[in-house]
């Protein structure tokens, strides 16, 4: 199969398999996008996050079905907790969307975290270069859930909505956990629920002592499971982006999303030359003891193993 012809003509197939490529960290698949990068930039990249059991993936559903209705190409990426075993998502959010699965206009992929402590796989970030080479016009980048760590979503979408809930306790926690401030739109699911009012207003009144006065994030109340107030989300979703471009503001926001791209590149790559270094040699342990040990510090450690590093690759170069 010809991936690069696939995944210029939008196959489902094609874009499938180059990204599970990423997933193994193919030196093909990272030449493919290279050569396909300036294909990049068209699509709209959307997160959507929030505390576990807010109903992040109904309402993903339902956002989904109405961009389909409009004619618009969307993709899913549903990034899930990691399987100790076997390194794959655990929740498969595809199973929850199996009436969207079968669409052709529609791609659902569901991804492990492998570890990303904000709730994101490097993976992802290759995997919505995909989508946006394959010509998808909108891209939803469902996260785990995990607290303040969230806050990752932030480096890659255009539009953050932000996914709250009552009735999970103490909802200021998570206004206190900082969450608040990455949300662009909020909504707070299940509202026919007991305390949604309570937590929409709660949400107001963080949002007014925040101080924001050029754009001031909307709070939506919806039900997703009965399609109660998607439309409206939708349109408070598409004000946003309307707002971010007209102000300059998305070009800024891209700009950092790419400056924090090359940077953690960088440092991957960094930092698999010095396991690579490790794995030839015991300096890396040797070092590790001598912190362990008291007789150095780790940033003298650092220091030293940076300078290690030069020599090894200054000697690959004679």
């Amino acid at each position: 199969m010809d991936i690069r012809a696939g995944l210029s003509s939008g196959s489902k197939r094609a874009a499938a398999r180059l990204i599970t490529m990423i997933e193994n960290s193919s030196k093909e698949a990272i030449q493919i996008i290279k050569e396909n990068y300036h294909m990049t930039g068209r699509a709209r990249i959307i997160g959507i996050t929030g505390p576990p059991g807010a109903g992040k993936s109904t309402v993903t559903d339902k956002l989904a079905k109405l961009v389909r209705k409009k004619d618009k190409k969307v993709a899913i990426i549903a990034v899930d907790p990691t399987s100790p075993f076997s390194g794959g998502a655990i929740l498969g959010d595809r199973i929850r969307m199996s009436d969207l699965s079968t669409d052709e206009g529609v791609f659902i992929r569901s991804m492990g975290t492998r570890g990303a402590l904000g709730g994101l796989s490097k993976a992802v970030h290759g995997a919505i270069k995909v989508m946006d080479m394959a010509g998808y016009d909108y891209i939803f980048v469902e996260t785990v859930g995990v607290g303040q760590s969230e806050i990752d979503i932030v480096k890659i979408a255009d539009t953050v909505l932000m996914v709250m809930v009552p009735g999970l306790g103490d909802d200021i926690q998570a206004i206190k956990a900082g969450i608040m401030e990455i949300g662009d739109v909020f909504a707070v699911n299940k509202s026919d629920r007991e305390g949604a009012e309570r937590t929409a207003t709660e949400i107001e009144v963080m949002l007014d002592l925040s101080g924001m006065t050029e754009y001031r994030p909307p709070v939506k109340n919806i039900i997703a499971r009965d399609n109660i107030g998607i439309e409206e989300l939708f349109d408070a979703i598409e004000k946003h982006y309307e707002y971010m471009n007209h102000s300059g503001n998305l070009s800024k926001r891209r700009e950092k999303a790419v400056e924090m791209e090359v940077l953690e590149i960088f440092k991957e790559d960094l930092l698999g030359r010095i396991m690579k270094l490790q794995k030839s040699t015991d300096y890396l342990s040797a070092l590790i003891l001598k912190v362990l040990n008291k007789e150095t510090d780790p940033y003298s450690a650092a220091s030293e193993l940076s300078h290690i590093l030069s020599q090894e690759e200054g000697r690959v170069n004679d």
